[in-house]
């Protein structure tokens, strides 16, 4: 510690090149998350945007019907409670219990509306059933963002070399998931086109071939899909419309006393200008 104090004319340099080292660091592990980031979203697949805003009650509405009756059978998302939910999304408590809750307690009795948003799939049973416990998606809107989410739910095909699940997905190749929402989308695969670069031919994945049709058109899918993405960006944040509520009279507040503060300025300050 004591070398650091010595008072040299060496020390300005080497804090410098020191500082500089640290900022060439932080750049590359930057670039680094960028890229690892991308390619866990899929690099050959440019992912989607959906209309997002949670704000919007009756997508709320609807793409929560979608997440408890097809998302639940296996995921949880236990950092919510039904009871939050019903309230951010006017829903009343007899309306929870009969459209959102499915579940029973130990007891066998319905799940009570205070009750966390937990799944009847045990972890045990998931890791048996799919080889990996299926993940909470209470934050994934989050850690994955919504236009993974979005592009995700829109990419499955089908793919007879993968046993038991028998598709795959063009954003999360391997996934252990099924396609759930097989019966509303129908049945694809991809579309490849052969390109050459260098003399070396290589195929390109062009979209999705739609092979046998679903109960819904792809606008109808599309729009289910926009639905339940925009309800689980709602899970990952749930204060969001309040804040921003707040937000905006903080910094109305804030203006004003900006502006009161330069009267008050002018005023203190008149005399001495003089």
């Amino acid at each position: 510690m004591m070398g650091l104090n010595t008072g040299t004319t060496d020390k300005p340099k080497g804090q410098l090149m020191q500082r500089r080292n640290v900022a060439q660091w932080a750049t590359g592990a930057l670039l680094s998350l960028s890229a690892s980031v991308a390619l866990a979203a899929g690099a050959s697949v440019p992912l989607e945007s959906p209309a997002i805003d949670t704000g919007n009650i009756k997508s709320l509405q609807r793409g929560a019907q979608v997440f408890v009756n097809h998302c639940m059978g296996c995921h949880t998302a236990d950092y919510h409670r039904y009871s939050r939910m019903a309230a951010d999304l006017d829903l009343t408590e007899e309306e929870t219990l009969e459209n959102f809750i499915f579940t029973t307690d130990k007891s066998g009795e319905q799940t009570k509306v205070g009750s966390l948003m937990e799944s009847a799939m045990t972890e045990d049973y998931g890791r048996q059933a799919f080889g990996v416990v299926p993940p909470n998606l209470a934050l994934t809107a989050r850690s994955r963002g919504t236009d993974w989410i979005y592009t995700y739910m829109k990419s499955f095909y089908i793919d007879e070399e993968r046993g038991g699940v028998g598709v795959n997905n063009k954003v999360y190749p391997g996934a252990a998931m099924p396609h759930v929402l097989w019966e509303y989308q129908g049945w694809q695969k991809p579309i490849y086109e052969t390109e050459t670069k260098d003399g070396v031919e290589t195929e390109v994945f062009k979209g999705f071939e739609l092979i046998s049709e679903g109960t819904m058109t792809p606008e109808e899918y599309d729009d289910m899909i926009t639905d339940l993405t925009n309800f689980m960006a709602y899970l990952a944040d749930p204060i969001k419309q309040e804040r921003l509520r707040i937000g905006f009279w903080v910094m109305l507040f804030l203006l004003g006393m900006a502006v009161l503060t330069w009267f008050l300025k002018q005023e203190y300050w008149k005399d001495i200008k003089k």
